[in-house]
């Protein structure tokens, strides 16, 4: 939970945000965020995971420990809980926003917006909840350090890269805090500047035209990724009807999961009843959900920390068979943070993800919504929805050289300040990070130790899976 503060100041008393900004950093000074010691008693964190993977599907938690054995930066995408304990234990500035919640480099990316302009941003939000605004951030920057450590960088070239995560963030945050209100809450990355920016950072570094021919190129792929291409991948005709193609386990269709008994008729009843409610949280009166009908629907493994947890295809047409529409609807659970942090305001998971999304995007899925459905065991589970293809793409993190990684580190940092200035105190925060690098560099420093803490907990982890206390089966 956040350090008592002074109270929070009005809104449109700008310099009494400030001094609230000043005063933690006397407080809390910058410097002290740079190191980390596990505390006596530190929580197991084999014990951490299964207590996570009790709630999961338990044919596939073998397949997310599997995917997390890959490598140190795996295990790090699938360990958002086990930072989230160790971050719980150490100050915090006190002064929150909506959280990410799993900022690591992975997720963000590109997407399409319901004006049809392609942006990058943070594209996922299943631990969303409000929290100290540094608990990003020093997320986003360890994964900048795990992943340099795995590229095989050496010491000056990940410093470099994890310095450019907090530039990156406290330069953007700095003009958000001077700019006018509605230019802070307007302020996006679309993909034609993000181009233009890259090709300039190239250019001022003199990196040659790798790094711009790459982000042009993962542009070019996201805009030809919807719903047709889509289901040219995922649907095929049976009897002359779509159906999402079976690619056990990875997809596997309702009919397949549930008791042989199960008439066609009954499964297609209870896909029906989920897509109503979710149509009840859908924005306006008028929404396009209405012109498509439910055809189909099948479960979908993909990622690293959410494998487990329950995940579908849903499969709508349009006008006719060439109008397809394909929806993901995902399970959403109490997030990592809510164990140190207060409990979310919403009762219902998946409205706690769309709402934390909607605040923290510059601008978000037309059709995100939610619903509470029970299972064939009786057991009510939450879920959030949205497009599984709209323009979406992200970068290769696997294959970035060290001076490519600093132009991606400086534009995810500045990507999660935008978020953070629209849901939290921008000029509190600005005002606690100054304008030198005295911030950058101890978050550096934290990312240094807690990459070593990750190769502790990852070594711990495959020890736990060759003596069979977790099991780890590679399905892929």
């Amino acid at each position: 939970m956040s350090e008592a503060t002074p109270s929070t100041p009005a809104p449109t008393d700008f310099a009494a945000r400030a001094e609230w900004g000043r005063a933690a950093r006397r407080r809390l000074p910058r410097g002290a965020h740079a190191t980390w010691d596990p505390p006596a008693g530190r929580t197991d964190p084999i014990t951490l995971l299964e207590e996570q993977a009790a709630t999961r599907v338990s044919e596939l938690v073998p397949l997310r420990h599997a995917r997390m054995m890959a490598s140190p930066l795996n295990f790090y995408r699938g360990a958002a809980l086990l930072m989230a304990s160790d971050l719980a234990t150490m100050p915090n500035t006190g002064i929150d926003v909506q959280l990410c919640g799993d900022a690591h480099l992975s997720n963000f990316g590109v997407f399409g917006t319901p004006e049809r302009r392609l942006i990058f941003d943070i594209n996922d939000f299943d631990e969303t909840l409000p929290g100290p605004w540094e608990w990003d951030l020093k997320r986003l920057v360890a994964s900048f350090e795990v992943a340099g450590r795995q590229h095989g960088f050496d010491d000056e070239e990940r410093e470099a890269v994890d310095r450019a995560v907090v530039k990156g963030y406290r330069e953007r945050m700095s003009q958000a805090a001077a700019s006018r209100v509605l230019d802070a809450w307007y302020d996006r990355l679309d993909a034609d500047d993000l181009a233009e920016w890259v090709s300039t950072q190239q250019k001022a570094q003199r990196l040659g035209k790798d790094p711009a021919k790459r982000t042009q190129a993962v542009l070019a792929k996201a805009r030809k990724r919807d719903s047709r291409r889509g289901a040219a991948k995922y649907v095929t005709k049976v009897d002359g009807r779509m159906r999402i193609i079976a690619d056990p386990p990875f997809v596997v269709p309702l009919e397949d999961l549930r008791p042989a008994e199960r008439t066609e008729a009954e499964n297609d009843e209870t896909a029906r009843a989920i897509m109503d409610g979710y149509r009840t949280t859908l924005t306006g009166n008028r929404h396009p959900i209405a012109e498509f009908d439910y055809v189909h629907m099948a479960r979908r493994v993909g990622g690293v920390g959410s494998v487990g947890t329950r995940s579908w295809i849903v499969l709508l047409r349009g006008r006719d068979d060439d109008d397809p529409l394909l929806l993901q609807a995902k399970q959403a659970e109490a997030s990592v943070l809510e164990r140190f942090l207060p409990p979310s305001e919403f009762a219902h998971h998946g409205e706690r993800v769309v709402r934390g999304q909607q605040l923290m995007q510059a601008a978000s899925d037309l059709f995100l919504g939610w619903q509470r459905v029970a299972g064939d065991d009786g057991v009510e589970r939450d879920f959030y929805l949205r497009q599984l293809h709209d323009w979406k793409g992200d970068f290769d993190v696997d294959d970035l050289n060290a001076k490519g990684a600093r132009i991606y580190a400086d534009v995810c940092g500045q990507t999660l300040a935008r978020a953070h200035a629209r849901s939290g105190d921008r000029v509190a925060i600005a005002a606690y990070l100054g304008s030198n690098d005295t911030f950058d560099e101890a978050l550096a420093r934290f990312a240094d130790a807690y990459a070593d803490q990750n190769e502790r907990d990852f070594a711990a982890f495959t020890e736990a899976v060759a003596s069979g206390r977790l099991a780890a089966t590679p399905l892929d």
